[in-house]
C-alpha cells in the first residue's frame, strides 16, 4: 500500500479541520480569500475529469465559469432592482434602456437561477463537446478549438453594453440577498461555508463518477479511444457527458466565485485565466481529483501573497511551476507523494544526515547505506 491511499484519509481530515477553524484565525478578508479559491477548486475539478482522466485539455472553461457568474449577478441585480427607476437595474439608463430584456424576466426567480447557474453551462457544454467530438477532433485540434470558443464568447459578451453591461460586468457586492448586502461580513461568511461544502461535495460526486464501469471507460478513452470504440463502447457519448458535467462543475464554481469577488465580467473569458485552470490541476496532479483542489486552493493563495510582496513576480513563478511539472513532475505533486516520490526524498535525506555524521559510510548502487 503507498504512502499516498494510507495517508489518504488523513489529509481529508486536516483539510476539514483547516475549513473549520478558518473563520476563526482569519481576517474577513483573508476568509474571503479563501472562499474563493475553494469555489475556484470545484471548476479545477471539472478540468481534472476532462483532462485527468478524458485525456482532454479544454482550454475553454472560462466560458462555463463566466455563465454561472452571469446567472448569478442577474437574480442579484433584479433582486435588488426595486430601488433603481423603473424597477430594472441601474446600469440600463446610462444606454438609454427603458424596459427589461426579455432573458432577464426569468432571473427573477431564485429557483430558476439556481437550476440555470449548473444547467445552462451544462447545456451549452455537451452542444459544443457534440459537435466537436462527433467529428472525432481531439488532441492539440481540440484545445485549438476551445480556445477559439472561448475567444468568440469574450468578444460577444465584452460588446454587449445595453444587454450585460459589456465591459464593466455586472456587480454583486452591493446587491441585497435575504435582506442583507452580499459584500456584508456576515454575507461572505455564509459564501466561505457554502463554497467549502459544496467542493467536498463536488469531490465525492467526481470520484463517483471516476470509480466504477464509467471511469473506467473515461480512462480507456484518455489511453487509446479506439480500442475503446472497437469494443463497442461510442466515445462521443462518454465525452460529451464528461464535458457537460465539467461545464456544470464551471458554472457553480463561476456563480460562488461572483458572489465573493463582487462583480463577473467578460475578464473570466480571457485566455489566461482559462490556462491557470489548467495549471493549477497540472501542479495539483492530474487524474487525482484531490491534487485538483489542493492545487487550485494552494496556488491561488501563493499568487496573492507574492503579488502582495512582489506585484510583478507572479507569472515567473507561476510559469516556473508549470515548467518545474512539466519536465520534473509529470504526473503533479500529488501523482509524485502517490507514487512513493515523497518516501524515497525523506529516505536521500536521511542517507545525507548519515553521510555528513559518518563520512567513513559507503552507499550501493540502490542508494543503500552499506553495512
Amino acid at each position: 500500500m503507498s504512502i499516498f491511499s494510507t495517508k489518504k484519509s488523513w489529509i481529508w481530515v486536516l483539510i476539514i479541520a483547516l475549513i473549520i477553524a478558518a473563520p476563526a484565525l482569519l481576517p474577513v478578508f483573508r476568509l474571503n480569500l479563501l472562499g474563493r479559491y475553494l469555489s475556484l477548486a470545484i471548476v479545477a475539478l471539472g478540468v481534472d475529469l476532462i483532462w485527468g482522466f478524458t485525456g482532454m485539455l479544454s482550454l475553454g472553461q472560462g466560458i462555463f465559469f463566466a455563465l454561472g457568474g452571469y446567472c448569478a449577478a442577474m437574480f442579484l441585480q433584479l433582486n435588488s432592482s426595486g430601488e433603481f427607476p423603473n424597477g430594472i437595474p441601474e446600469f440600463f439608463g446610462l444606454y438609454g434602456v427603458e424596459k427589461l430584456p426579455f432573458f432577464w424576466e426569468p432571473f427573477k426567480s431564485s429557483i430558476f437561477t439556481l437550476i440555470s447557474i449548473w444547467l445552462l453551462p451544462a447545456i451549452i457544454a455537451g452542444l459544443l463537446g457534440y459537435l466537436v467530438f462527433r467529428n472525432r477532433i481531439k488532441g492539440v485540434y481540440f484545445s485549438i478549438l476551445t480556445q477559439a470558443a472561448l475567444l468568440v464568447f469574450f468578444n460577444f459578451f465584452n460588446g454587449q453594453q445595453k444587454l450585460i453591461n459589456g465591459t464593466n460586468g455586472l456587480k454583486t457586492d452591493v446587491t441585497q440577498l435575504f435582506g442583507q448586502m452580499v459584500g456584508s461580513e456576515i454575507m461572505q461568511r455564509w459564501f466561505f461555508w457554502i463554497s467549502a461544502i459544496l467542493v467536498i461535495l463536488a469531490w465525492f460526486f467526481a470520484r463517483w463518477i471516476v470509480r466504477d464501469r464509467f471511469g473506467n471507460i473515461l480512462i480507456g478513452i484518455r489511453d487509446d479511444e479506439a480500442r475503446v470504440r472497437f469494443t463497442g463502447y461510442n466515445p462521443v457519448i462518454f465525452k460529451t457527458i464528461i464535458f457537460s458535467i465539467a461545464g456544470g462543475l464551471a458554472g457553480i464554481s463561476g456563480a460562488l466565485y461572483t458572489v465573493q469577488s463582487g462583480i463577473v465580467s467578460p475578464q473570466f473569458m480571457t485566455v489566461p485565466f482559462s490556462i491557470e485552470m489548467v495549471v493549477w490541476v497540472a501542479v495539483g496532479g492530474r487524474g487525482t481529483l484531490l491534487g485538483a483542489i489542493l492545487g487550485a486552493v494552494f496556488i491561488n493563495y501563493a499568487k496573492s501573497l507574492v503579488s502582495e510582496a512582489l506585484p510583478a513576480s507572479w507569472m515567473f513563478i507561476q510559469g516556473g511551476l508549470f515548467i518545474l511539472v512539466v519536465t520534473a513532475l509529470p504526473e503533479g505533486v500529488l501523482g509524485w507523494i502517490r507514487k512513493g516520490g515523497l518516501k524515497k526524498l525523506l529516505f536521500l535525506i536521511g542517507i545525507n544526515k548519515k553521510l555528513e555524521t559518518y563520512p567513513s559510510l559507503e552507499v550501493n548502487e540502490q542508494g543503500e547505506v552499506k553495512s
